[in-house]
């Protein structure tokens, strides 16, 4: 029987030393960034205001986690030239590294002998997975969460991996 998938808050409030998270597709269609996106195609403004209605809930979480000695990394595998998402990403990614995240980027032509999951994942205290499931077009499908030890360490083996080939957000440039 599936378990219940917690809420991110739930996740990373439990979350005692470290949070991964692997992000591998090119573009998302997650409802909730709709209009801003769109904002951002039609103007090229995004909003990067981190105590704004669309960041506040997320900045807060990883304040709190990372004040409580969390470290929370987040890796990005992008096909380059990069997809308007990507760049959408790539310019409020401020937002993260100011509430504590680490970021990082890896371009995809040298994650080609790394053994990667099929699914982006968060990976809680190298134990804990939280699948993130998404459909063809993008739109976020429900997760799905896991302690098998063989996934865990494939997980993070990936996720070292590209983190140690991976270009910090700050030397990271996209043309």
């Amino acid at each position: 029987m599936p378990r219940n998938v917690p809420s991110f808050d739930d996740l990373l409030d439990g979350a005692e030393r470290t949070a991964v998270h692997l992000e591998m597709r090119d573009a998302y269609g997650v409802a909730s960034e709709a209009d801003d996106f769109a904002r951002w195609k039609a103007t090229g403004e995004r909003d990067t205001d981190p105590d704004s209605p669309y960041w506040g809930p997320w900045t807060r979480l990883i304040r709190r986690t990372v004040a409580r000695g969390v470290a929370v990394r987040r890796a990005r595998i992008v096909s380059e030239p990069v997809s308007d998402y990507i760049r959408y990403e790539h310019a409020s990614t401020v937002v993260n590294l100011g509430a504590g995240e680490q970021v990082r980027w890896l371009a995809r032509r040298r994650a080609s002998d790394i053994a990667l999951p099929g699914n982006d994942f968060w990976l809680i205290d190298g134990r804990l997975i939280r699948w993130n499931h998404f459909t063809g077009d993008g739109a976020s499908a429900p997760g799905e969460i896991s302690e098998d030890p063989a996934a865990a360490k494939l997980c993070a083996e990936a996720f070292e991996a590209v983190w140690a080939r991976a270009v910090p957000h700050e030397n990271y440039k996209i043309s």
